[in-house]
């Protein structure tokens, strides 16, 4: 079985919020492959279902971004998931907004989602990396990622999470390099990103 983390914070209003891309990628999945329903399991909202022939499970933590380790820990310890079989959607201050690049371990961040399943889990998981650009002061990073996305940002908001949605199947058979090729190929078709430069190979840095 393949978990699909998103990581955001619970509650309507932080729905918007750019933290929140996470939930919003893998939600997009679930509707996208009707994985359903959502029910209330392992300290947040969990769904059961297949992407093609693999068994997954859409896992969205409600202990806040802080513990999120607590949720993916528990998830992850009833259906016996390897840390290779895990991968967390996050937002991503140090990608341009759009991109998005897969790796596994590496540092944080200082992502603090991505710190507390390190400190439950261990660190070589597989992370989704989703660009949400840096407002260019590191005084104000805080505001900016609990705030909402702008109008402007939402149409390619969208557009990337249905690309994750679409090529979902190729991330479930392991297809890392295909699956981060398609996503950028997709939002250069919609006019975000660069149509002619050369999506990144899935890494470790």
């Amino acid at each position: 079985m393949l978990l699909l983390v998103g990581l955001g914070n619970p509650g309507a209003r932080h729905a918007g919020n750019r933290h929140n891309i996470g939930f919003m990628a893998v939600e997009a999945i679930g509707k996208r492959h009707g994985i359903t329903p959502w029910r209330r399991r392992f300290q947040g909202v969990a769904a059961e279902g297949t992407i093609g022939s693999e068994r997954v499970l859409l896992l969205l933590p409600g202990t806040f971004m802080n513990e999120s380790g607590r949720a993916v820990a528990e998830a992850a310890k009833f259906y016996k998931v390897g840390l290779g079989d895990i991968v967390v959607f996050h937002d991503e201050l140090d990608l341009p907004p759009g991109k998005l690049r897969i790796k596994t371990g590496g540092g944080n961040a200082g992502h603090n989602g991505l710190r507390s399943i390190t400190a439950h889990m261990g660190n070589e998981y597989k992370r989704a990396r989703l660009g949400i650009g840096h407002p260019g002061n590191k005084d104000i990073v805080h505001s900016y990622v609990l705030s909402d996305f702008a109008k402007s940002e939402r149409d390619w908001v969208e557009t990337l999470c249905d690309a994750i949605a679409d090529s979902a199947g190729l991330l479930a058979r392991g297809e890392d390099s295909s699956f981060q090729n398609k996503v950028h190929l997709a939002m250069a078709a919609k006019g975000f990103g660069d149509p002619d430069g050369p999506a990144e190979t899935p890494g470790r840095d």
